[in-house]
């Protein structure tokens, strides 16, 4: 990325890339700078972070701005900032990087454009904080979308767009509760699911949630382990559940299983099965 350098002149600052498959166009940063002054730089792409510790200085278009701890910072493309600590300890901070287009394509909405660098706002800057971590951990395709449409949510509100959002009929959204249903075993992709109602995927995702007060990720997911639930019944292998559910692995199997229906799937399976004589 531009104005990050290979290699930090002091060892203590550290700076980490990630790119999804699934988010073409969307790049996630996180970074623990106490030494290294940013030279001014851009960035073809809209920045979107917070800063999860002490504080940050930089120069942005032609004012002086200090961002705090639990801060947002809010940055358009192509503008010219710098970057430094203005703490003795440094600061450590999460970005998020998308292209205009992805961020236009995924919104349905233009005009996009931030009037303030720096927001003070705890519980978004908390949340955005979390959103980011757990997107970096991302590995199925439906919930990294999901998680990205999450922060454009948290973001939405301190950007100016072109257009506003208009209510949808909930009865709408039966056909894709039935397209998850049948496809649960799939890797469904949240374009996908948008575009069986004719909707971005941003005001796709959020109309789905006033309708059904859960994301489709976490509605697939009750799909996969209703399903997982049925295949343990019959005795069938715990590797082999997780592969006809739809699931990575049997340690996904295991981790979401848990989490739903607080016994292990292993445990389910014996406490369920009839003795065998």
């Amino acid at each position: 990325m531009q104005g990050v350098p290979e290699q930090f002149p002091c060892e203590k600052d550290r700076a980490q890339f990630r790119h999804l498959p699934s988010l073409p166009g969307v790049e996630l940063y996180h970074a623990h700078i106490s030494s290294y002054a940013f030279e001014p730089h851009t960035h073809e792409a809209f920045g979107i972070g917070t800063i999860d510790f002490g504080a940050e200085r930089f120069r942005y278009r032609g004012v002086n701005h200090v961002a705090p701890t639990h801060s947002l910072v809010l940055m358009n493309p192509d503008e010219l900032h710098t970057g430094e600590s203005a703490t003795d300890e440094g600061w450590r901070y999460r970005m998020l990087y998308i292209e205009p287009q992805m961020l236009e394509s995924l919104s349905g909405e233009q005009g996009w454009w931030f009037t303030d660098a720096v927001r003070d706002d705890l519980a978004t800057s908390q949340q955005l904080s979390q959103s980011l971590a757990a997107l970096w951990q991302a590995s199925d395709s439906l919930a990294a979308e999901s998680l990205l449409l999450n922060i454009m949510q948290l973001f939405r509100p301190h950007a100016r767009v072109a257009n506003k959002l208009q209510a949808e009929p909930a009865h709408r959204f039966d056909i894709v509760r039935d397209y998850l249903r049948a496809n649960f075993e799939r890797n469904i992709t949240l374009a996908e699911l948008a575009a069986l109602v004719s909707l971005s995927p941003y005001h796709f995702l959020r109309q789905f949630k006033q309708q059904y007060h859960v994301t489709p990720h976490q509605m697939l997911m009750a799909f996969r382990l209703f399903e997982a639930k049925q295949l343990l019944t019959r005795g069938v292998p715990l590797a082999e559940v997780a592969a006809t559910s739809g699931l990575t692995d049997q340690a996904h199997l295991t981790r979401t299983f848990s989490q739903r229906y607080g016994i292990t799937p292993g445990r389910y399976q014996k406490q369920v099965m009839p003795p065998r004589r």
